[in-house]
């Protein structure tokens, strides 16, 4: 079976499950189908809108306990895992006080007649998601997209299925009708069948570029609406007025939350040459002072990466790195724990010619460059093929008219990155198109639909 909770601080198999048959498919296409054509003819958002009041509650009244099934499924720290159902939370709050503003019809004012659009719903979509935040990639998919009248299958990760059948479980237990979430252990050709089905109108995915290609492809054979939540590599500027206190203090969370295990986490530091040696001793001292253990350990600060196999990814792309000229400045001493644990790394001397020059290295590894001018800072950020986030730390002023040359999807001014309710999220380039979150993301999957009216 191939999905399966296996615990990376222990190694152990906790959960398997056995994998969706097609009967089953067929099944939850019919309820989810129908289900989009009862919401169409009797657009009850209040009732909706219950449902997401009452999931917000379910999330706030077992914060921990669900947060210790994420900890079991991928490893994140007990803490890392509660703010996520938090956050979580939030995004119930926020898209129920916002509906209905989002869902207002939009009036156009013409000289020849009066027009309108209407909002509404497409159908039932196919969403793809990772493992790296099991409930917030969920939540900020399939919260919105119930409320515009969207039902959802959903295929996450193999290696975190307990919490995402624990999220589908809450959202039944908060009363939503049966067929507006329905999580399925299945295959990719599987997820090709569906997205090929007349009765999917889109696909949504977060996950890596080589998954939202395949996916991307599907969707576009058939004329389904898509959008991509891809990887990054993301560049973390440091200017010359950088306040470098709040710089240090934001080290941790820029590059070691969740294991370094987030697409928008700085990977690629750019910083003055003159800065370099100061830099990389505030990276070591972050680095070495963390705490290695057991995730749900509150005073553990480090946590394993999700899987063996994300370890030893990793554990390549450092050689591979080194191999291709590339200095070790620094490694954490390993951890003497079972447990798919990575020691932050630093890592310098990196030119155009190594081979993970344009890669996400998904883990605690710091890449540190050294640019002579500000012109060369942005052509090195922008000298990638992804373009999901980005950090500018320097005097705010200056900060913006720097991050607006950058492209990319998304820019933090002095933080390592932010993921709220009311701010789209999103890339371009290589880490896809379309956005969550925010309104846009609110009507990624409405049908526009112009109404005239000729005088």
């Amino acid at each position: 079976m191939a999905y399966k909770t296996v615990n990376p601080y222990t190694n152990e198999v906790e959960h398997e499950y056995e994998n969706t048959t097609n009967e089953e498919i067929e099944q939850t296409l019919v309820k989810a189908h129908a289900l989009y054509k009862l919401w169409r003819q009797d657009n009850d958002l209040e009732a909706r809108k219950a449902v997401i009041i009452r999931l917000g509650e379910l999330l706030r009244e077992r914060r921990t306990e669900l947060a210790e099934l994420m900890v079991r499924d991928m490893g994140k720290l007990i803490g890392e895992a509660e703010a996520e159902v938090d956050l979580c939370a939030s995004f119930c709050d926020y898209y129920v006080d916002k509906a209905n503003e989002f869902l207002q019809p939009k009036p156009i004012y013409t000289a020849s007649g009066n027009a309108y659009v209407l909002k509404q719903s497409l159908g039932a979509l196919m969403a793809v998601e990772p493992w790296n935040f099991p409930f917030y990639q969920i939540a900020r998919v399939f919260i919105p997209n119930f409320l515009v009248g969207n039902p959802m299958l959903l295929k996450d990760a193999a290696n975190c299925p307990t919490s995402a059948q624990a999220f589908c479980d809450l959202v039944a237990e908060a009363g939503a009708p049966a067929g507006s979430l329905t999580n399925l252990f299945i295959s990719y050709d599987q997820v090709a069948d569906i997205i090929a089905d007349p009765r999917i109108a889109g696909v949504c995915l977060t996950g890596s570029e080589r998954g939202g290609k395949a996916v991307a492809t599907e969707a576009a054979k058939h004329l389904k609406k898509s959008t991509m939540e891809l990887g990054g590599n993301d560049a973390f500027i440091v200017l010359n007025d950088a306040d470098l206190d709040k710089l240090q203090a934001t080290i941790q969370f820029a590059r070691l939350f969740n294991a370094g295990q987030v697409c928008t986490s700085s990977k690629r530091f750019l910083v003055p040459e003159d800065m370099k040696d100061q830099f990389i001793a505030m990276v070591k001292e972050v680095f070495s002072n963390v705490k290695m253990g057991d995730p749900l350990d509150r005073s553990t600060t480090l946590a394993p990466l999700s899987s063996k196999k994300a370890k030893e990814k990793l554990e390549k792309q450092v050689a591979d790195a080194i191999a291709g000229g590339a200095t070790l400045a620094y490694q954490h001493e390993p951890v003497d724990l079972p447990g798919q644990f990575f020691p932050p790394t630093i890592l310098t001397d990196i030119d155009e010619n190594n081979p993970i020059f344009d890669q996400e290295l998904f883990g605690p590894v710091a890449e540190v460059y050294t640019y002579k001018t500000e012109d060369e800072a942005i052509a090195l950020a922008n000298n990638s093929s992804y373009g999901l986030g980005n950090t500018v730390f320097g005097e705010v002023k200056h900060a913006r008219e720097v991050a607006a040359k950058i492209e990319t999807g998304m820019s933090w001014i002095n933080d390592g990155w932010a993921s709220l309710p009311e701010i789209p999220f999103g890339g371009v380039k290589h880490s896809g198109y379309g956005r969550e979150l925010s309104e846009i993301g609110f009507t990624e999957f409405v049908n526009q639909h112009l109404v005239y009216e000729a005088q």
